[in-house]
């Protein structure tokens, strides 16, 4: 099993600076450049929310990225330090009626592109843990 950890300022450029090594760590991990390429935007999206939505960009509070993998998966979790949310609140950005909504996609985005979605909330942040599996593993084993 590999292991990532960072803590990040609550700014766009230390969500940026994340995804880099995302991206990295993905394909050290053995997913290919398209699992790659999603993977890193569905993490976006999720660092996004919490550095905009959770910590409402206060320099004080940090978001935490934890990434494993293992043979077969690969698991992401992020905690803010806002006040949480109820993920069936979250409008779907799909329905007529929010079609125009400046915001809202990040979510329904990242949730197509994991295998697995959770959300647990309350009044010392949310934390979200994500995953993505392979058909085949990879971690260890030489490519075919």
């Amino acid at each position: 099993m590999i292991h990532f950890s960072s803590t990040l300022d609550s700014t766009p450029e230390s969500v940026d600076a994340a995804g880099v090594s995302v991206r990295r760590f993905t394909e050290e991990a053995g997913f290919d450049d398209s699992d790659t390429y999603f993977i890193a935007l569905a993490v976006h999206e999720v660092l996004v929310n919490a550095v905009k939505h959770g910590n409402r960009f206060d320099p004080n509070k940090k978001v935490e990225l934890r990434l494993s993998a293992d043979e077969t998966r690969l698991i992401v979790e992020v905690n803010d330090e806002g006040a949480g949310f109820c993920l069936e609140s979250v409008p779907d950005p799909r329905l007529e009626e929010n079609l125009a909504l400046p915001s809202g996609r990040g979510i329904t985005i990242a949730r197509g592109i994991m295998d697995d979605f959770h959300v647990e909330s309350g009044s010392t942040g949310a934390y979200v843990r994500m995953s993505k599996t392979r058909e085949r593993p990879v971690i260890g084993q030489p490519s075919p």
